[in-house]
Parts: structure tokens; sequence; C-alpha cells
């Protein structure tokens, strides 16, 4: 005749009960069949049936924990080895390569109402530039997986009606190929660095509303007439590295404006990047385009004066928010729009606590004059085209200058 089993509960108190069911909850892998079966040897006879009606713990776990204790020889548990694996560690590369694709597709909303990117590829597009990059479309994934995958990067597949492009130049889609080519070379090649740069919308400084948004209640002034500042913010952008300066211009931008932002963070880039080469990302706009004769001028000199060549690579005409800089506008639109900017300095402070990528962007006010429509001679214009290297049939896009050789 079997012995009686006493009932847990004359052993035990319900708090103890309460307490070795969380403690073995809390626990893991070998560490949990250890405690379950310690706690069974200590229960005694019918120790195992008793945990498992009261506790609800499995009895061949309990077992698999007893001849462990006994034997001393512990199980190893391979969690990292259950499930199935994401693409993205199956294929550590392609990440990389799903962005590089992307890059040539991506643009942002025009009106910055949002910081999402659009891209103007397809699931099924996408998988198949990934096969010409040599991928077997059996590891890949399936073209609904394909577009979560890109939508969880943060590529999202829309329709920007409100914003086409007015027009498109002959050699819209040329000029895009070749600046695939040359961001590329840039992104890829050690001693060549990317700039993305262009000037923001100017804004309004007071208490004006920019029909922003804010979780408390903010009173505008009803009519923004006389604005106490105008500020332009002018963006330059490291898109391998994610680095973000913001110059807030209480002036005009012009060309001038533009190369002594260039000459102000040069020792910066210089000692963090050595970069031999500098490819600079534009628009074609009136003061920076390749034509402008003073921009140009200041170019040359710069290449003269650091020894670094110059490429300047320019999206086509309204086609500017392909730039990748064109992003940082609309992240900065939308963190500070239900702000009141009742002064500079907090328009200033506002622009150095939004993030980008989880970083801070350099922030500067610059407080200089300058003077619009400075240009040169012909003849002088003429003397610094036999400086500079024009590309055949993309001549305003694409622009090479060297330092001259003594």
């Amino acid at each position: 005749m079997s012995k009686s089993i006493v009932p847990i509960s004359t052993r035990l108190s319900e708090s103890m009960i309460s307490l070795l069911k969380d403690a073995a909850a809390g626990l893991k892998g070998a560490s949990r069949r250890l405690f379950m079966a310690k706690t069974v040897k200590e229960l005694g006879h019918g120790g195992q049936r008793l945990a498992e009606a009261e506790f609800g713990w499995c009895r061949d776990t309990i077992r698999t924990g007893m001849h462990e204790l006994n034997s001393g020889i512990v199980s190893i548990d391979a969690f990292n080895m259950r499930g199935r694996t994401s693409y993205l560690e199956r294929l550590p590369r392609l990440q990389d390569d799903i962005k590089e694709i992307a890059e040539k597709h991506v643009q942002i909303d025009a009106t910055f109402c949002t910081e999402k990117v659009y891209l103007r590829l397809t699931a099924e597009q996408c998988l198949k530039e990934l096969c010409e990059k040599g991928y077997s479309s059996k590891e890949l994934p399936s073209r609904r997986n394909m577009n979560d995958l890109l939508n969880q990067m943060g590529f999202r597949l829309r329709t920007v009606v409100k914003n086409r492009p007015a027009k498109k130049v002959p050699e819209t889609d040329a000029i895009f190929e070749q600046l695939q080519v040359v961001n590329h070379e840039a992104d890829a090649t050690t001693g060549i660095l990317r700039i993305s740069m262009d000037a923001k919308a100017a804004v309004k400084i007071g208490l004006f509303s920019r029909r922003g948004r804010s979780r408390v209640k903010v009173n505008a002034s009803d009519h923004d007439y006389h604005p106490d500042a105008i500020l332009t913010p002018y963006n330059i952008f490291l898109p391998q590295y994610e680095k973000l300066y913001i110059f807030m211009a209480e002036s005009k931008v012009t060309a001038d404006f533009i190369w002594d932002r260039m000459e102000e963070i040069w020792p910066e880039l210089q000692e963090e990047y050595r970069p031999h080469t500098l490819v600079l990302n534009q628009d074609n706009g009136p003061e920076n385009r390749s034509r402008r004769t003073q921009f140009i001028k200041r170019a040359v000199e710069f290449a003269q004066k650091h020894s670094v060549v110059l490429k300047l690579a320019y999206y086509p005409p309204y086609h500017s928010k392909y730039n990748p800089v064109e992003r940082t506008h609309g992240a900065l639109e939308n963190y500070w729009n239900g702000m009141l900017l009742c002064d500079v300095e907090t328009a200033l402070n506002a622009a150095r606590s939004m993030t980008w990528k989880g970083r801070h962007p350099i922030v500067r006010l610059v407080s200089d004059i300058y003077e619009k429509g400075v240009k040169l001679a012909k003849k002088a214009m003429a003397d610094l085209e036999r400086r500079i290297d024009r590309l055949p049939r993309l001549e305003d896009w694409f622009v090479e200058i060297r330092p001259a050789t003594t």
C-alpha cells in the first residue's frame, strides 16, 4: 500500500507557494531546472506530483533537472539556435545593399509635412536589382516580406501628388545616373568626403504660428506682417557620417556666405576625416550654380588654398528634394513648428535641441552682412574656366576643380 501524500498546503504557506512559483518563472534554462529539482527534493516523497499540481511545473522538466542535479552534468541550452533567423542576420550585407539601391530613388516630402522619406522603388524592382548584385532568389525575402523590410528601414512607397516636379529637362535621367556613380564612389573611397548642402526657406522670428502642433496650448499672434527678425537656415550635411551643421543667416545666403561657411568648418573636417577630395551635392540655385562667377571663383580659391580637389555634383532642376540634406530640413521643420520662435536665441536653442539620427546638430548664428550681385568680368571668368573640368554633355551639373600645381 502506497504512502499517502500530504497536501502541499499543509507543508507550505500560500505566500511561500507564490514565492516559489515567481522565483522559478524568473529563471531560465539550466538554472530554472536545478531550482525546480532542489525544490522537489526538499518536498520529499511525491514532490514531483505536488509541484506539477500546485506550481504548474512540467514533470519532464523536473526529471531533467533531477538528473542534472544528481549527475552534475548540466545540459547546454542553445537559445540562439531556436526559431528562424531574420534575413538581415542570415545576409549581413543585405541592409547595406538595399540602402545602396534605394539611394537613387529616395526623396523627401518637399512641403516638409513629414520626416519620412519616400521611395520610387517597388519591392519587385528591389528584389530584381538584388539578384543582379549576385543574390539568389531563393535566399531573398518574398515580395511581401521585402515590402515590410523596406518600410522597417524607413523607405515608404507613396505617391506625393502635390510634390511632383514641375518640369523634367532632357538631361534629368543622365544626371541621376551620373550622381549615383559619383556619390557611390565618394562613399566607398577613403579620403573622399561627400557633403550635401542647401538653404531652407527663411523663417520669421516672432510670436507667429507655422501651423505646427504642440501638446500644450500655444497662443500665437493673429497677424505676422512685421517679424522681429528673419533667419535663413543653411544646412551642411555629411550623409555618410550623419553629421549636421546648421548656420542661421541673418543676411542673404550668397556665394560668399556659402564658401565662408566651408572655410569655417574646414579645420574640423580636415582634422576628423583627412579628405583629399570633397564631393558637393547641391541644387543648381542662383547663388551656387556652376555658372555663377563668384561661386566658381571662391571654389577655385578654396581648392588652391587647401590643396583639395572639389567635385561639384548638382541635382537636376526641380528635383532638389532628392538631395540628402533636404531630409534634415524636414526634421527641423517638424521639430520646431509647434513652438513659438519668439526671438533669435529661442530659434537657435530649438535647432540645437533637435536630433538627427540620435545626434544634436552643430548650430551657429551668422550675423555678417553679405551683398548680393557680386560677379566677375567675362575675361576673369574665362581665366577660371581654364582651371576647371566640366563633364561633356552635363557641363552645368558636374564640375571638377583641382588645385594648380607649381
